[in-house]
């Protein structure tokens, strides 16, 4: 694992990378910009085995790596700007696979440094969430941010000791509500959401005949009206043995499926140019773009929104639905993904209906 640090956080004395370094004696920490002339970071680069932690729009959710994978971890440590900085510096970093995660709660930095979206995390807190997955042991990496959690708290009572001073806890500052975790613009233009789920043809990651992965049956829903979309794809590759049982489709029904282009000019034909997407999840919607279906923007995940919620990790919509109370509604489809999209749809409406909002400026 190799932590590329912005030189400015270095020198910010609630960073966290010195944690990371100095709890996983094989970590790698490099201060700098540039790294071009360095040949361990290089050596990093041209590893087959590298992946970057970096939300960005092609990025892979971490939760879809088979645990036990062998990987070289790459994590740029400063403010979002600061990494952007860096990612442009070092265009290497941009080529290579990226891993996204959806935090289980909120950062336990937000009561001494105020982080910019629900996603952003302290550096520790992403290796603790990463490296859990794919070492497939989470207790085992909740052991590191003992030390952080350590430190969020000695700062807060030295705050709360400081009370008047600069030390002053960002939340005495503002004493209005918080945001709510819902967009606005998911409550402006309710009648524009547009549900959507896709089930894949995914082989095994090591095996000897894997595929990349594929889009087999695809769904969709508007709540407000009704209207259903739910198209079984004919698989462009051959069917991997378990993806049958896992998406709850027989093979027969999968292999005498629609071609791929005709699903795609039905789709078109379906959308709506003011549709505001949401999915559980990212894996759908990139899996989709791979196949060269773009879906519009905006798009939202309402995995992240639900766990923003909850404050706590979600899973499976299956597993939402009772941590929110929610009784299993009727699939709107054949199969997994029918009971699926039937869960986003629901899991959307208690978002809307239940979370306060304090987005509009009291007078």
């Amino acid at each position: 694992m190799i932590v590329l640090q912005h030189p400015r956080e270095r020198d910010v004395g609630i960073g966290t990378a010195r944690i990371a370094r100095l709890c996983l004696p094989g970590a790698i920490l490099r201060v700098g910009i540039d790294f071009s002339d360095d040949p361990v970071v290089q050596a990093a680069l041209a590893s087959r085995q590298s992946h970057v932690i970096y939300p960005g729009p092609t990025a892979r959710d971490v939760e879809s790596v088979p645990p036990g994978q062998p990987i070289t971890l790459i994590l740029v440590d400063g403010t979002w700007g600061q990494a952007q900085r860096l990612l442009k510096a070092n265009p290497a970093l941009l080529r290579l696979p990226q891993l996204r995660f959806t935090p289980p709660q909120a950062s336990a930095y937000n009561p001494i440094r105020r982080e910019p979206a629900f996603h952003c995390m302290a550096t520790i807190e992403a290796l603790a969430h990463v490296l859990g997955h794919l070492e497939g042991d989470r207790e085992r990496f909740q052991m590191l941010l003992r030390p952080f959690h350590a430190m969020v708290e000695m700062q807060i009572r030295y705050a709360q000791a400081s009370s008047g001073s600069r030390h002053r806890l960002h939340s005495r500052r503002n004493s209005r509500p918080p945001r709510s975790p819902i967009p606005p613009v998911l409550r402006q233009r309710r009648a524009d959401i547009l549900c959507v789920h896709g089930e894949a043809n995914t082989w095994p990651r090591h095996a000897p005949t894997r595929q990349p992965a594929e889009i087999v049956h695809w769904l969709a829903r508007r709540p407000t009206t009704g209207e259903t979309f739910e198209a079984v794809i004919a698989p462009r590759h051959s069917l991997a043995p378990t993806t049958p049982f896992h998406i709850r489709l027989g093979s027969g029904a999968l292999l005498a499926g629609e071609s791929w282009g005709s699903f795609a000019a039905r789709w078109q034909a379906f959308l709506r140019p003011s549709d505001v997407i949401v999915s559980w999840g990212h894996f759908p919607v990139d899996t989709l773009a791979a196949g060269g279906v773009v879906l519009p923007r905006p798009r939202y995940d309402a995995r992240a929104l639900a766990c923003a919620v909850l404050k706590k990790r979600t899973g499976t919509v299956e597993d939402c639905l009772p941590r929110m109370q929610i009784p299993l509604p009727e699939p709107y489809g054949a199969g997994r993904g029918g009971v699926r999209l039937a869960g986003l749809c629901v899991v959307m409406k208690h978002l809307l209906s239940t979370s306060p909002d304090h987005s509009r400026t009291e007078s």
